[in-house]
């Protein structure tokens, strides 16, 4: 794609797409953002004190698949300008998880009367965004197809510690034939910033999962017979590790509802 007609399909992106962020910010659409603003990348959120960014940090080093760094803010900054121009983290997640002492205390649709000075952001590479490159080459993704939010599930797949931060994997789960599945494996595998190939193919209970049907997080969706389940690492992972490190304050997104950046899933696209 040549340099003028890249730029027109970005700006006719982001002019999609500004209808929902404004509705985001409304407080009108506090759902999942599964199948939505098709083309651009999606992000998981992690905020906290400054005192334990930079172990947090180090936690998205040591789990790069799990927690591929897009954006990190200064402290008490909600934007986050290679990100989105106006993007303010405050207003422009459809609904906010807040962590007290390790425990999911309370959600919100904005953070206006929670921000402090201290807090630092992360946004976190999110499947969302490999959904669309999925979509676009033919593949069928489940849980946009029947309108649900992701399956996602704890796993017995342990990440690597920093400072108080550790724990298992969170795998979100698709469902696809044998054909399809090496497909999707080709695809995404080209997008590490959104978690890359799946970490796990087939039997769920190798990777500690007892009931496919029964996710942690998210809704379940229909396996037919003879489709493999593929379970890629998911966003939600460093949510377990703020249970673990058990900080007195911190906010993450609700699973499945995600911030909306302005970059193109292709500009982070390798191979």
């Amino acid at each position: 794609m040549h340099t003028g007609a890249y730029s027109e399909f970005k700006n006719s992106v982001l002019d999609q797409a500004s209808e929902l962020r404004a509705r985001i910010r409304s407080g009108a659409h506090t759902g999942t953002t599964s199948g939505t603003a098709s083309s651009l990348l999606q992000g998981n959120v992690v905020i906290l004190p400054s005192e334990w960014a930079g172990d947090f940090l180090l936690y998205c080093q040591n789990n790069p698949v799990a927690c591929p760094l897009i954006g990190m803010s200064q402290p008490g900054d909600p934007s986050l300008p290679d990100l989105g121009h106006d993007l303010d983290i405050r207003t422009d997640v459809p609904e906010y998880q807040v962590f007290r002492n390790g425990e999911r205390a309370e959600t919100a649709t904005d953070l206006k009367s929670l921000w402090r000075d201290d807090l630092v952001t992360f946004v976190l590479g999110c499947s969302f965004s490999f959904e669309d490159a999925l979509i676009r080459a033919g593949l069928s993704v489940r849980n946009v197809d029947e309108a649900r939010n992701v399956s996602m599930f704890r796993s017995n797949i342990a990440t690597r510690p920093a400072g108080p931060f550790s724990g298992n994997m969170v795998v979100s789960m698709r469902p696809f034939n044998g054909t399809d599945a090496i497909r999707a494996i080709q695809i995404t595998t080209r997008l590490p910033k959104a978690h890359g190939a799946p970490v796990h193919i087939g039997d769920p209970s190798l990777i500690g999962i007892q009931d496919v049907n029964t996710p942690d997080f998210g809704d379940p969706v229909t396996i037919r017979p003879g489709e493999l389940p593929l379970f890629w690492a998911c966003g939600v992972t460093p949510q377990l590790a703020l249970e673990n490190a058990r900080l007195p304050f911190a906010i993450t997104h609700v699973p499945g509802k995600m911030l909306l950046t302005e970059r193109l899933n292709e500009e982070l696209a390798v191979l």
